[in-house]
């Protein structure tokens, strides 16, 4: 039995959680899956899935194997369409994914100059403000905010963002700046769920982080609708750097607390490990990063200052 055919049959069927699935992927009988699932195990000493007549259900063995098949795989994929002589041309599909209000506001212009400068590739870019599997969900690139847990993905620092309070100068004109972290007990909290999950803003306080508990007048899982409701004068509400600075030059906006920042949180293009990069991923790495590195110091610029008074 080829190995390779082994590999492609236990990505199929993790995918399609079923044999008779996989076989339907696959083109094949279903018999035929069961025997390529059948001498994989028996090679490897252990079941890669469990069975039973109403499911299928991967094993750890099998989920750890499973990682390894798709990078295996994938550099098989990659070193073909090299030795085809796409190095010179990269071309194929991309999947991106980042945070909505990151992704609109800097992602999708680099999306769009790359597609001009790199005609024979597309890509499907997926704006979600939740952490995707990339291996798992077929993703070939993220940009994520925020400090990485250890993993195998291989990283690309592009800047910082900072975390940030901001209201309306109308706002802090009727309703006073708040001086200390304390104050904001005493505004009306516009509460971005993302930045304030537990209904607490986190703050440095001298050489260490505490929390204010406070109790939002409204509370909202949209950064953009909450920095909207900031900008009308509803409140006082958090934001990344990012999300604000426009509305911070033109006026809209005034930061608050600024001595209380906490220190900025990196912002990386991550991907998973490969021995073999793919064309297509090499050529959007070097478009994109230093346009994104651009664009973060771009937006940062102008952010940071000092306290209204």
């Amino acid at each position: 039995m080829n190995r390779m055919h082994e590999l492609e049959v236990l990505i199929a069927v993790a995918e399609a959680g079923s044999f008779a699935g996989a076989a339907r992927r696959l083109h094949l009988s279903p018999p035929a899956v069961t025997r390529a699932i059948a001498a994989l195990e028996d090679r490897l000493g252990t079941r890669v899935f469990q069975r039973t007549t109403r499911n299928v259900t991967i094993t750890d063995t099998g989920a750890r194997f499973l990682e390894t098949a798709r990078r295996v795989l994938n550099d098989l994929e990659t070193a073909e369409r090299e030795a085809m002589g796409e190095t010179t041309a990269p071309q194929g599909h991309l999947t991106l994914t980042a945070s909505v209000t990151f992704g609109r506001s800097a992602l999708a212009p680099v999306v769009g100059g790359f597609l001009v400068a790199h005609p024979r590739v597309s890509v499907s870019v997926l704006l979600l403000d939740r952490v995707v599997n990339l291996v798992e969900e077929g993703v070939d690139l993220a940009i994520r905010i925020g400090e990485l847990p250890e993993s195998r993905l291989i990283a690309k620092r592009l800047g910082t963002v900072h975390r940030i309070m901001v209201a309306s100068p109308a706002y802090l004109e009727q309703a006073g700046v708040p001086q200390t972290p304390a104050d904001l007990r005493n505004h009306a909290i516009i509460a971005f769920t993302g930045l304030m999950p537990n209904r607490e803003w986190r703050h440095r306080a001298g050489p260490r982080i505490a929390s204010v508990a406070l109790s939002p007048r409204l509370e909202i899982n949209d950064a953009v609708a909450a920095i909207d409701a900031a900008i009308l004068g509803q409140g006082i509400t958090p934001a990344l750097s990012y999300m604000v600075a426009g509305h911070i030059r033109a006026g809209r906006l005034i930061p608050v607390l600024q001595d209380h920042t906490l220190p900025p949180q990196p912002v990386h293009l991550v991907y998973p490990e490969a021995r073999l990069m793919a064309p297509k991923l090499r050529a959007f790495l070097d478009f994109a990063g230093p346009r994104l590195r651009s664009a973060l110091e771009d937006l940062a610029e102008g952010v940071e200052g000092p306290p209204p008074r």
